[in-house]
């Protein structure tokens, strides 16, 4: 198990930050070889399901997200988004604030916990440094993607 936290700063207001990291199929546009597929009808919300596709051919894996915590941003509190992971092979939860940053920006915090199951603890650390890159690269294409 490893867990992770990322923060940034991006030069878009609160709903629009928002928007960029919760439209989950978007997600697909910025991690390599992988699809993401939205289960339950719209709109977003707890309880929306949706399964990110990753890999190729026999060496894909789901992993499988469900909205646990559902709150957009307002002028008065941040908006907090976290999904349960329950796949076969990636478990765990992560959350994604998007509050108020300096000059009508951004701040966004991406805090993770990532089991991937039968994989030794041997590997904690390479696994949080692929993790931290992978998503870390992730949440900058989304924000900067419109």
């Amino acid at each position: 198990m490893v867990n992770f936290r990322l923060e940034r700063t991006a030069p878009l207001p609160l709903e629009e930050a928002w928007r960029r990291l919760t439209e989950w199929p978007r997600h697909a546009d910025v991690v390599p070889l992988t699809r993401v597929t939205v289960v339950t009808p719209p709109p977003t919300g707890e309880g929306t399901v949706f399964v990110a596709r990753s890999g190729l051919g026999p060496f894909a894996f789901d992993d499988r997200m469900e909205v646990t915590v559902w709150r957009p941003p307002t002028q008065d509190e941040p908006g907090l988004v976290r999904l349960e992971k329950r796949g076969r092979v990636v478990t765990g939860w992560a959350e994604i604030e998007v509050r108020p940053g300096p000059g009508g920006r951004s701040r966004v915090v991406w805090e993770e916990e990532l089991r991937v199951r039968f994989l030794p603890r041997l590997f904690d650390g390479p696994l949080r440094w692929a993790a931290r890159s992978m998503f870390g690269r992730a949440v900058n294409g989304l924000l900067r993607r419109s």
